[in-house]
Formats: structure tokens, sequence, C-alpha cells
């Protein structure tokens, strides 16, 4: 009796990892960046772009300035994408110092900003 079971779950001692010893020692090196590092180094480099002269503006800043232009002249999927966009911001809680919404204003964009994410992502990709 004084084996340990092996089965399902239970591999044999002597091919467990030992502790302090990974399973992956190789992995992903330190300082390598992942999705959401890139994505934020892209966004904030500066791009030159015309607007009453030459400005230099972050990518971010000049793809919602493009979004909200877009929805101005009527566009409809770029003013759902931009109001989507300042539900999320608004509801997660993002706070940018700007004046808060009253409580009408935030129920409003509670119920429909995630009806807009859908209708633009696709309804499979919303949680």
């Amino acid at each position: 009796m004084g084996r340990d079971k092996v089965g399902y779950g239970r591999p044999p001692k002597a091919t467990q990892f030992k502790p302090g010893k990974s399973g992956n020692p190789k992995g992903r090196p330190k300082g390598s960046l992942n999705l959401v590092t890139d994505l934020a180094a892209e966004l904030t480099e500066q791009i030159t772009v015309r607007e009453d002269g030459r400005t230099r503006l972050s990518k971010q800043r000049a793809l919602i300035k493009s979004l909200l232009a877009k929805g101005i002249q009527g566009d409809v999927r770029a003013a759902a994408a931009i109001l989507a966009l300042y539900a999320k911001v608004n509801v997660d809680g993002i706070d940018d110092g700007s004046k808060s919404l009253d409580d009408a204003e935030l129920a409003i964009l509670k119920r429909f900003g995630p009806r807009l994410l859908k209708s633009l992502i696709g309804k499979d990709d919303v949680s």
C-alpha cells in the first residue's frame, strides 16, 4: 500500500514538475509586448494632420476626429460607433476630468450603448 495511485489527473510522481520548475521554461520572453501594449503604443504615436494649417495629433485623436466628422456628415454607422464608444467610456467610469453625465443621460447610454455595439461589431462578438 506504499504506492500512490496513478491514473487520470494523477501522473506518476517521477514525471511531475518539481517545485520551482516551470512546465514551459522558455515561455514568453520578459519585455515582449502583447496586443494591449502594441495598440496603446500605436495609438499614442503622433502624426501630422492638416486642420487649419499643420497640426500634430495622436493617431487616436485623429481617428476620433475622423469618425466624428463622418457621423456629423450623416454616416449613421460612424455616429453609432462614436456614441457607443462614448457610452462604453462613461459606463466603465474612465475619468478624464470632464463634466459627468446626469442620471437620465447615463440611463440612456446604458440602455442603447450595448445595442449600438452589437449592431456595429456583430451579435456574437459583444459580451
